[in-house]
Order: C-alpha cells, then sequence, then structure tokens
C-alpha cells in the first residue's frame, strides 16, 4: 500500500509528483536448528514502515530547496492511495505525462522512470475518476 502525492513550493509555485511506499519488505536471515541437529539459515522476510512521514523527494534539487528554505515553504497533497506497488507506479507515470512535468521549468521531476507490467494487477481504468 502507498500513494501518489505532489509537493508544492508555496515561494515560487513550482511542484514536484512523486510515490511513496507505506511498507516496505525487509529480509532478515535466521539461523535455525533442524531435527537432526544441523542448523540451517531460513529467510524471513517481515514488513517495515517506511519513512513516509518525513520523506519530500527523490528530487536533487526539491532536497536542496527544502534545505535552503525550510520544509515550512512546501506543502504536501496525497493525490491517490494506491493498493499495491505496481499501482502506485502507474498512476505516478500517468500523473506525471499528464502534468507534462518534463516540458516545464514549474516542476522539480527530472526524469519519469515507470517499469509496469499488466500481470500485476494495476488497475481497471474504468475504476479511475
Amino acid at each position: 500500500m502507498g500513494f501518489v502525492y505532489i509537493v508544492t513550493n508555496t515561494e515560487s509555485g513550482k511542484r514536484y509528483i512523486g510515490k511513496k511506499l507505506a511498507k516496505f519488505a525487509k529480509t532478515k536471515y535466521r539461523i535455525v536448528k533442524l531435527k537432526n541437529g544441523t542448523k540451517k539459515r531460513k529467510k524471513i522476510k517481515e514488513k517495515i514502515d517506511s519513512d513516509w512521514l518525513t520523506y519530500y523527494g527523490s528530487s536533487n534539487d526539491l532536497t536542496a530547496d527544502i534545505e535552503a528554505l525550510g520544509k515550512s515553504c512546501f506543502t504536501r497533497e496525497i493525490l491517490y492511495y494506491c493498493y499495491s506497488k505496481a499501482e502506485c507506479s502507474y498512476v505516478e507515470a500517468r500523473e506525471q505525462f499528464r502534468h507534462k512535468v518534463l516540458e516545464s521549468d514549474e516542476w522539480y521531476n527530472g526524469q519519469i522512470r515507470v517499469r509496469v507490467h499488466q500481470s500485476q494487477h494495476v488497475i481497471n481504468e474504468s475504476n479511475q475518476d
């Protein structure tokens, strides 16, 4: 589960569209003793909360402006809640293309990177807005 968000610089109006997962899987290894006395490493996946409460974006320009101006000069708004990582990736790219973030200096976004397959149960377009 995650969301697609927009960050706005309240002084300049410059914006950034991104995505963030609320949790991510972290792999740990534990040594388990088997019945025959041998030991084996067992892979354990657990869900860990991400830094979504304090996260603003991955853009270097955005990060530099936040450090220079302070977080109080920026607003964050969630545009869409998503139920899967694939859905987050798809919706983020769709919104970036829809707002033409690479065609204007009004956006912090410097690239659009997405790799989503239909088999990942993205979303059904008929369920959108």
